[in-house]
């Protein structure tokens, strides 16, 4: 990957609508090797996918929460049986397993705390091979940005 390559994903994060001409015209090249290398940053993985991202507000998700949740086991079973389970949960953005004190941190949206709760007891909880959860709940967004650092 070279400096023209670092360009054109840094123009395609900011906005992925861009067409390949105008991203030729912003690093002066044109259409066809733009083309090209974008093609070629999609078969290496480079660009994964393309995406539109909506307005959480808009839609009437107003609460974001993280929970920190601890397996009753650490072993690869119930990882992959949490794993497997955290997925199928639409309300879930983020699943990440760490280091520390707690096994995962997840990060999930609702519309409200009565719908959280909902979904706490009814859904979360209930997954097996939980032993604890613990969650904040987000008071001010300060950053949230889906750019990479290249």
């Amino acid at each position: 990957m070279d400096k023209i390559d670092r360009q054109i994903l840094a123009l395609l994060q900011e906005n992925a609508r861009l067409t390949i001409q105008e991203i030729g015209q912003q690093i002066n090249l044109s259409k066809t090797p733009v083309h090209e290398r974008i093609k070629r940053l999609e078969r290496e993985g480079f660009i994964d996918r393309y995406v539109t991202i909506l307005d959480k507000k808009k839609l009437g998700n107003l609460l974001m929460i993280y929970c920190q949740v601890t397996l009753d086991k650490q072993t690869r079973d119930t990882f992959a049986d949490f794993d497997a389970a955290i997925r199928q949960l639409p309300e879930v953005l983020e699943c990440n397993r760490v280091s520390g004190t707690f096994d995962y941190l997840v990060k999930i949206i609702s519309q409200d705390m009565e719908s959280y709760n909902r979904f706490y007891q009814e859904r979360l909880s209930v997954i097996p091979g939980i032993l604890h959860i613990s969650s904040f709940f987000v008071m001010a967004e300060v950053k949230n940005s889906t750019v990479v650092p290249i």
